[in-house]
């Protein structure tokens, strides 16, 4: 659902469930000139909290660490610059979903 919604706002794909011994992405794509790494969370009718709110900073170190891996194992995406979004996948309690999305979400290193 994520990616599906994120491919109609323009984003396109590079690859999902980059897995390293840092940690997991679970999407990068290309948003014009600029390299996207995605966390996709999900929450149920019963959370109290926001899908995106729940990217603490150790995730945040994890993803960055992660990101730096898959440059290092792809060089050809040095040059780009890069950015960190979250996709929050929230089911509300009249079972409707909505999906938030917050771009340059965080910065890695502040």
């Amino acid at each position: 659902m994520a990616f599906r919604f994120l491919r109609d706002k323009g984003l396109r794909p590079i690859r999902r469930n980059f897995r390293c011994r840092h940690g997991e992405i679970d999407l990068i794509m290309l948003d014009d000139s600029c390299l996207v790494f995605i966390e996709v969370r999900c929450r149920g009718e019963t959370s109290f909290v926001k899908a995106t709110l729940t990217v603490d900073t150790r995730k945040q170190r994890k993803l960055s660490r992660a990101a730096a891996m898959f440059l290092a194992m792809n060089q050809r995406y040095g040059e780009y610059v890069c950015r960190f979004d979250i996709v929050g996948v929230n089911r509300d309690p009249d079972a409707t979903i909505s999906i938030d999305w917050m771009q340059d979400a965080f910065r890695p290193g502040m």
